[in-house]
């Protein structure tokens, strides 16, 4: 009777979760999975204790988790693979260790531990100790995070001094003769860094009039990222800045210490319109979504900004409208300073 019980249990569980996976394609619902098991793991580490020789599991606090994901995310950001960021971080929190225990406690492969220790003993965030049998320790947190920083920019010092001998391949390479048609487009780009460097780009040509509307949560990003100064640059050189804020303490409280000279810019009530940028009435960035997090049955999954730029003629002038109709409203004017 309890086999039987035993397996009408697993059958309605089976059942349950097949009708639950055609609600998702199956290459959403694996990934789904994966994440899944994923983040169940993580949600527990292993520690050596070196008074009882036994390797400890140890659940971690969530909010452990949620520092400790920002700072793989950024290590891999600045260069690092998945799993040499795995054995830095193991290194960093457990001292000094040999191979064949951070192989054991990462689940790697002793060969590839070996290898990857290697790489970061190379790039300087970990160290050999003059000791048999052999053990690394790694650099301090901080230290190697300076070490990562430095060698991106050295990278990219090295790109800008390729740049000109690169144009000048360009320009020796025959270019087949064509008219250049001016063509209405688009572009969705995806992560913070690809929006802010199109919404630079978009600066840096405009040549009459830049119109930016921010929520509460822009002023306070424009406010930390020196876009504001930029803004600041060039209205000072004759182009008309108008900037629109949601009212809101948090607007007042950045837009008081932004002390703008040459720009305009008034606080309105208005809701559900989301950031947007226009620039001379011919292009425009416009937000879709937001950083953030939704919870997926019960699991949070990561959303990453999105926006949309074009110079489509009829967006772009609707969009234009729409500033202008809510610049017009009955605003809470705070300051309104021509162009110098």
């Amino acid at each position: 009777m309890k086999t039987y019980q035993k397996s009408i249990f697993w059958i309605q569980k089976y059942k349950i979760e097949v009708e639950t996976a055609s609600k998702f394609e199956s290459e959403q619902w694996t990934e789904y999975k994966m994440e899944t098991l994923i983040e169940k793991a993580n949600a527990f580490v292993r520690l050596y204790d070196n008074k009882t020789g036994l390797w400890k599991v140890v659940k971690q606090d969530k909010e452990a988790i949620r520092s400790l994901s920002i700072i793989e995310e950024t290590l891999m950001k600045l260069g690092l693979s998945k799993n040499e960021t795995k054995v830095y971080l193991f290194l960093a929190r457990t001292g000094e260790k040999k191979a064949s225990e951070i192989s054991e406690a990462l689940s790697l492969h002793r060969t590839e531990t070996y290898r990857i220790l290697r790489d970061l003993e190379k790039r300087g965030l970990v160290s050999s100790v003059f000791e048999k049998p052999l053990k690394f320790i790694a650099t301090p947190f901080e230290r190697a995070i300076d070490v990562l920083i430095e060698t991106k920019k050295l990278k990219l010092k090295m790109l800008e001094q390729k740049k000109e001998r690169l144009l000048e391949a360009w320009l020796s390479i025959p270019q087949p003769e064509f008219e250049i048609e001016k063509k209405e487009v688009f572009q969705i780009l995806e992560g913070d860094e690809q929006i802010d460097l199109k919404a630079n780009e978009i600066l840096s040509r405009t040549e009459d009039m830049l119109c930016i509307f921010l929520t509460e949560d822009d002023v306070s990003k424009l406010y930390h990222s020196g876009f504001l100064d930029k803004l600041e640059r060039i209205s000072k050189k004759g182009i008309s800045v108008k900037l629109l804020a949601v009212d809101s303490p948090k607007s007042v409280f950045f837009i008081e210490k932004m002390k703008l000279e040459s720009v305009e810019y008034r606080l309105i009530e208005v809701e559900d319109v989301p950031f947007f940028l226009i620039s001379d009435k011919e292009e425009l960035l416009f937000l879709l979504k937001r950083n953030g997090s939704k919870i997926l049955d019960e699991k949070r999954k990561k959303i990453r900004a999105t926006a949309l730029w074009t110079n489509y003629e009829v967006l772009t002038r609707a969009l234009y409208r729409l500033f202008a109709e809510l610049w017009n409203m009955k605003a809470k004017e705070k300051v309104k300073v021509k162009a110098k």
